[in-house]
């Protein structure tokens, strides 16, 4: 607990740490011998597993859709380049071989997740910047472990364009196994209530352990289909979403610090002096010369700023990944594969320690820093014999739902605010009362509208109570105004004359009057209709496009 409370309030990633327990406790410090290879290896990947599945969790679709383009190219091409670049430097300026140079430059190449996603939790940036590294962080540890184990396989690499194939191959195949286990596991989610909502976590993180043992059965890449398997399934509006998230971060803590100890107590510090001046060259070329250079020619067809490129280059954090990586030569056995753990061991450290404390610094002198966006938490629980949902919405400080009336919140038929908790006691609200926050508010809503619901509720949140009529948040939604009486006669109306449309009249009113239209909202569309017994019509606008049907006095969407 001590080591999350100094990383966090360090700004330093937590594997720092981490790394030092390890380390502490070994043959160097308090004895402990550990020299297992193989076991690291496999705990690494399975702390990796659970690592990209809270990574992938955490991010908003919204966030990296724009950024898809270029995290995808920065996750191949851009890996390519620093794996030549970097491979070069360590041949001729360390004196490395070539095979190990080759490993050594894959190895470091990809950003790790862990690392990343720690720093941004407390760097708010730009939401296209943060979206193009958490995407990145999440791809390029599929391509990475490719090429590693194919420089660490017996005898040369031939045919590079064959290696090109079955690196695409893979990835393709690990895509299509993460896509269709996210889907169908975000399917049965949503529509299979669990006997118990302390269930939905497991499920969760079940389904993306899943998706990694289809995806390198199938032949492909494992990481990246428990990442998108993951993403799709962080942004399908589950059952329990909060517990599920808290449940998720939880793991990924035990997966990170479990992880970062064991590879701590693997390294023996006294052998690595002869390695810290190559792992310092190697690791300056890697973060001034090769990521910079990737990043530029990857962003070149996406007319990135050269601010953002400049962030961009310096935020390509590495961690454990590479020191993950860096045990598969030694499992291998590749001659001198303990002099690529150790150059791997102390780049990782020297260049985190410098790049993670300063990422702050410099997006403020880039001026790319950004509040980050407050956001609703808002937590569903399937009713499923009553088809319906129970959404607990907690206002936070800062959002714009603070001041907001019920009845403002404009939430589509179907659904309603059904008991507000303030301040430790809770009621029964009333069409004019007032929210504010630390608000709890319970809203129930029946399953066709159950989505609508709370997209209505997160454009207050962010909008407030004019959002869609002003541009912002996600659009008006409909309110139903109270249903007409009965009526006993009908015509045509002048409006619908002279508007030369073909729809109905409105309902009539108790005199038998048709034509007369309800009061309504502010921003409404007059519509005419026809009507019986208080029943709504379809028809006509002023305008003469029809209409779809809609109770009379209900507000229109924008």
């Amino acid at each position: 607990m001590a080591a999350v409370r100094v990383s966090s309030r360090s700004g330093l990633p937590s594997l720092l740490v981490y790394l030092g327990i390890g380390v502490a406790i070994g043959q160097d410090g308090i004895g402990v011998s550990f020299n297992d290879v193989g076991l690291t290896q496999v705990i690494g990947y399975a702390a990796l597993v659970v690592i990209l599945a809270e990574g992938g969790l955490g991010t908003k679709w919204q966030e990296i859709k724009p950024a898809l383009p270029a995290a995808a190219v920065l996750s191949t091409f851009g890996v390519a380049v620093s794996v030549g670049v970097t491979a070069t430097a360590a041949h001729y300026l360390a004196g490395v071989d070539w095979r190990q140079s080759l490993i050594i430059g894959a190895v470091v190449s990809s950003t790790d997740a862990a690392a990343v996603f720690s720093v941004l939790r407390n760097v708010p940036l730009p939401a296209r910047l943060t979206g193009v590294l958490e995407a990145e962080s999440g791809f390029n540890d599929a391509p990475v472990v490719i090429l590693v184990v194919a420089f660490s396989a017996a005898g040369p690499v031939e045919h590079w364009y064959l290696l090109l194939g079955e690196i695409a191959l893979e990835l393709a195949i690990g895509a299509a196994v993460g896509l269709a286990i996210g889907f169908l596991g975000a399917y049965g989610m949503r529509h299979v209530a669990l006997p118990a909502s302390g269930l939905y976590p497991i499920a969760v993180m079940a389904i993306a352990t899943i998706a990694y043992a289809g995806g390198a059965l199938a032949h492909g890449s494992g990481f990246l289909a428990v990442y998108l398997a993951a993403l799709i399934l962080g942004n399908a509006k589950l059952p329990h979403w909060p517990a599920t998230r808290g449940f998720a971060e939880g793991l990924g803590w035990i997966a990170q610090i479990g992880m970062f100890v064991l590879l701590g107590l693997l390294v023996t510090p006294h052998e690595l002096g002869d390695d810290i001046v190559p792992a310092l060259v190697v690791g300056l070329v890697l973060t001034v010369i090769a990521r910079p250079v990737s990043v530029y020619l990857s962003t070149a067809p996406f007319r990135t700023p050269w601010r953002e490129k400049a962030l961009l280059s310096w935020a390509g954090l590495r961690g454990a990944v590479p020191i993950v990586l860096a045990t598969i030569p030694m499992v291998a056995a590749v001659p001198d594969s303990r002099r690529i753990f150790n150059i791997v061991f102390v780049l990782v450290i020297v260049y985190t320690l410098v790049q993670g404390p300063t990422l702050p610094w410099l997006a403020r002198r880039l001026d790319l820093g950004e509040t980050e966006a407050l956001d609703l938490g808002i937590e569903s629980a399937p009713l499923e014999r009553l088809r319906g949902h129970l959404l607990s919405v907690a206002v936070p400080e800062g959002s714009k739902m603070h001041g907001v009336e019920v009845s403002e919140l404009r939430l589509p038929a179907g659904s309603a605010v059904t008991l507000v908790v303030r301040d430790g006691a809770s009621f029964v609200p009333a069409p004019s009362t007032v929210l504010r926050y630390g608000d709890e508010l319970l809203v129930v809503a029946t399953d066709p509208v159950r989505d609508a619901a709370e997209k209505r509720l997160r454009a207050v949140g962010e909008g407030g109570k004019l959002a869609g009529w002003l541009g912002t948040g996600s659009g008006t939604a409909s309110v139903p105004a109270p249903a007409p009486a009965a009526g006993k006669g009908k015509r045509k109306t002048e409006t619908g004359r002279k508007s030369g449309a073909a729809g109905k009249a409105g309902a009539a009113g108790k005199d038998g009057v048709a034509g007369k239209t309800a009061e309504r909202s502010p921003g409404a569309v007059a519509r005419t209709g026809t009507g019986g017994s208080g029943a709504a019509g379809s028809g006509t606008d002023s305008s003469g496009k029809s209409v779809r049907k809609r109770a009379p006095g209900m507000v229109g969407r924008k």
